[in-house]
């Protein structure tokens, strides 16, 4: 895409916000991401510190995660291996071209993180609305990460405590409600209460081994089959047409990871966005194989009866599975308190933007608040987790917000972009360009309506 010649949004009183807004600069940035301070002059001088080579490793460490135990299930709802693999190879044009478009917007707008892309692009309302997109995301997000924490302990403890699954544990310490809350109280909630996160910077390797380790597992297993399995039935089409589009939340949720890749575009060496177009080719391709290994063999060796978390489905006794679920409960022990740093950033820098307050002077009330916001945050999302057993409720709801990263804010920003160009004459690019912005809008608000709608009236009250 041609650079314009005009600035975007460039009464900067419209959307200024970054004096005060505290912890803005490490919004939703990756753990692994060192990035520069942002002035006029950064922009394509080479002053990142990311090569390519490395930016593909974020961007995959950054797709890939726990949302992978939810593939086999979307698989089946899709109808099938076929339906499946052709329903991601058409969402992946789009996310791809998702992600260079916000390289695009960030090099016009000189901003760093996505939210800022946004405000700087698309003004004052949509961004907000992303803001407040973001914090609901995380949030929803963390509580689908303690239902998967409570789901790989029940198995565990069950094979741990050598009790039949079917009659079940009466023991108080293993029931499920106990063993979730402790663990969070116990690991998670200490990790959270920090204002900074750079002793999580580790993490994410560990996560990107757990997650390769866990679809190596379910690849094999469907090779190798248990002696004891049952054979199952295995859907070749959708059981209706509509059905399709439930699978659709399980892909966005897996593939995003447009909010962390503003930060890591402008990390590189020379963040420039042809570079960028191979590098997130490159980690979407990957993240495309993990995500299609981990759905087509979960899928044929459960069928129909696959678990919304796949991982459910094996039996509690087997080792190698249970230490996929060791891996998948340390990933997320980790993940939990990163997620609620940028959740937590982004009410933080809401409350200063709205309060008129600097950080220099609302020091000690920081603090306090901090405290209260993390706790609320903690106790609340514990106790839907505790409610909410099922993983892939949360998931069609979140799936959808991921829709919205994915598809409609790049659209926005894309077609304002393309708007803000003072050209004499309008070339057929600039309209593919616009009309490729509009048809991103459309389909992720399509994604996002019929996804929320199923959500709430189907999942939610069933």
């Amino acid at each position: 895409m041609a650079q314009g010649t005009g600035s975007i949004n460039s009464d900067y009183k419209d959307w200024e916000w970054s004096d005060n807004a505290g912890e803005r600069a490490r919004l939703l940035q990756s753990p692994s991401v060192e990035t520069v301070p942002k002035n006029s002059e950064s922009q394509g001088n080479g002053l990142g510190t990311t090569s390519a080579l490395g930016a593909v490793f974020i961007v995959v460490n950054a797709a890939l995660g726990a949302g992978l135990l939810n593939f086999p299930a979307a698989f089946s709802m899709a109808g099938g291996v076929a339906a499946g693999i052709t329903l991601q190879m058409c969402m992946l044009i789009f996310i791809i071209g998702g992600l260079v478009i916000l390289a695009y917007c960030s090099q016009a707008s000189n901003e760093r993180t996505y939210q800022e892309v946004v405000w700087a692009v698309c003004g004052k309302v949509p961004g907000v609305l992303c803001e407040v997109a973001i914090a609901v995301y995380t949030f929803g997000t963390c509580i689908a990460f303690l239902i998967i924490i409570g789901d790989q302990e029940d198995k565990i403890i069950a094979a741990l405590v050598k009790e039949p699954e079917e009659v079940g544990s009466t023991r108080w310490y293993t029931d499920r409600k106990f063993t979730i809350s402790i663990t969070a109280f116990l690991l998670i909630l200490p990790l959270s209460i920090p204002k900074e996160i750079g002793f999580q910077k580790y993490a994410s390797s560990l996560s990107v081994i757990g997650t390769w380790y866990v679809t190596a597992v379910i690849i094999i297993k469907y090779i190798w089959p248990d002696k004891e399995l049952v054979p199952v039935e295995i859907p070749t089409s959708p059981s209706t047409w509509t059905a399709v589009f439930n699978a659709m939340p399980t892909i966005c949720f897996g593939f995003q990871c447009h909010v962390s890749s503003v930060p890591v575009f402008n990390s590189m060496k020379q963040p420039e966005v042809k570079t960028w177009g191979a590098v997130v080719t490159a980690a979407m391709v990957i993240a495309l194989f993990v995500y299609t290994g981990t759905g087509i063999c979960g899928f044929l060796t459960f069928g129909a009866g696959v678990e919304q978390d796949v991982l459910m489905s094996y039996p509690s006794n087997d080792i190698p599975v249970a230490l996929a679920r060791a891996f998948i409960i340390l990933c997320v022990l980790t993940s939990y308190p990163i997620l609620h740093f940028c959740g937590r950033a982004v009410l933080e820098g809401l409350w200063l933007r709205y309060t008129g307050i600097t950080v220099e002077e609302d020091v000690v009330r920081e603090r306090r608040r901090r405290l209260l916001q993390t706790i609320s945050w903690f106790l609340l999302t514990l106790l839907l987790a505790l409610f909410i057993p099922d993983i892939g409720k949360v998931i069609s709801v979140i799936g959808g917000l991921a829709a919205c990263f994915i598809f409609v804010f790049p659209g926005l920003c894309l077609i304002q972009a393309k708007l803000s160009e003072i050209q004499e004459t309008r070339a057929i690019s600039w309209w593919a360009q616009v009309s490729y912005g509009v048809f991103m809008v459309t389909l992720g608000a399509f994604i996002f309506g019929q996804t929320t709608a199923n959500a709430i009236f189907v999942d939610l009250t069933a």
